[in-house]
């Protein structure tokens, strides 16, 4: 059983960008999918609106904007930024890392650990871990830790399995030692039997590219169309595992902590789809006035769904002590969820590239 406790480190700034492109999915491919069957699917997984990022913008582009946003907001000193995570399975380069380059674009001291953690949706939470971690030690003053995905350019738009769901964004969050935060505890898990639920099959050295994993593919009896280097899910099998999974380590996690779920400010998911979010808040028996939701307006932004959410909803509601309760799952299968104490967490406003 994966459960961390952590003392005394927590998130005190919180910053997010998103692309200013934005896509009404009601209006999105009809050249490619009858506008019925478009209505159908949108009304079905509750995504409205997406942000897409241009062709030459990358999560790390979202995520530096995200970076000195926070910066700028904070009256940040750089030279005390010791630790730099990146979190991504959309990064700039197969290498370096992405976190190497930002280390410098932002302008980081060259004694800034910097590294690259290669997760899907769960990867806040799990990041976030890595992160309180490190800064429970003696000789680091702050952290950064950055989350983007461009999922927009992962996902084939002739395939309606996920064509209408993922969008694009990034944050920054600096994480800094303080005993005003009290403990933080964490469950995280993986099932790598699951691999195949969401996979890109083609471009990695596997399966690597070629003309074949790049030749478009009629794929079912619906006419879905994607590469082996377009991303895919497995949708029923996916849901099935979710709502199996999830409210059985929400339930162990709060079970192993001697915690009152019902104490929670509140219940911050990761936005997979409308569907899946609401099955496991009736099955839990939530307060849905506690539930956040952004699945609407930026869709499922894989690991950045959990603290856009934050930044995006809970704003004007972060002041004095708010315990959250974080679940994430996804690509793997890998999945985490977390109490964490946010104490005066100070969150910028949203900006746009």
């Amino acid at each position: 059983m994966a459960i961390i406790t952590y003392n005394n480190v927590g998130i005190s700034a919180l910053a997010a960008c998103v692309p200013s492109r934005v896509i009404d999915n009601y209006k999105y491919n009809l050249d490619v999918f009858p506008e019925e069957d478009v209505r159908k699917v949108v009304d079905k997984i509750g995504v409205f609106e997406r942000r897409f990022a241009d062709e030459k913008t990358c999560s790390s582009d979202l995520c530096y904007a995200a970076a000195e946003k926070l910066f700028a907001d904070n009256n940040i000193d750089r030279n005390e930024i010791d630790l730099l995570v990146f979190v991504s399975q959309t990064p700039d380069y197969r290498m370096p890392a992405t976190s190497i380059l930002l280390q410098e674009r932002l302008k980081l001291p060259m004694s800034t650990i910097a590294f690259d953690v290669n997760l899907g949706c769960s990867g806040f939470l799990y990041g976030l871990s890595i992160v309180y971690s490190f800064m429970e030690k003696q000789g680091l003053r702050k952290a950064l830790l950055l989350d983007g995905e461009t999922r927009s350019k992962v996902y084939s738009p002739k395939d309606r399995q996920a064509a209408f769901i993922f969008g694009d964004a990034g944050v920054a969050a600096l994480i800094e030692r303080n005993e005003k935060y009290g403990e933080s505890h964490f469950s995280l898990n993986s099932d790598g039997s699951r691999g195949e639920l969401i996979m890109i099959p083609g471009g990695g050295y596997r399966n690597m590219s070629s003309i074949e994993t790049l030749k478009e593919k009629v794929i079912d009896e619906y006419g879905n169309i994607r590469t082996d280097e377009h991303g895919f899910m497995k949708g029923g099998d996916v849901f099935n595992f979710v709502i199996i999974e999830i409210p059985k380590d929400i339930k162990r996690l709060f079970s192993h902590t001697n915690s009152d779920i019902a104490d929670m400010d509140y219940y911050v998911f990761h936005q997979a789809n409308n569907f899946i979010n609401s099955y496991i808040a009736k099955k839990m028996k939530l307060d849905t006035s506690k539930i956040p939701s952004t699945i609407h307006k930026y869709g499922n932004t894989s690991s950045v769904s959990v603290p856009l959410t934050i930044a995006s909803e809970l704003k004007d509601k972060m002041e004095g002590r708010k315990n959250l309760m974080l679940s994430a799952f996804g690509v793997g299968m890998a999945w985490a969820t977390a109490i964490v104490p946010f104490v005066d967490c100070k969150i910028s406003d949203i900006v746009e590239l």
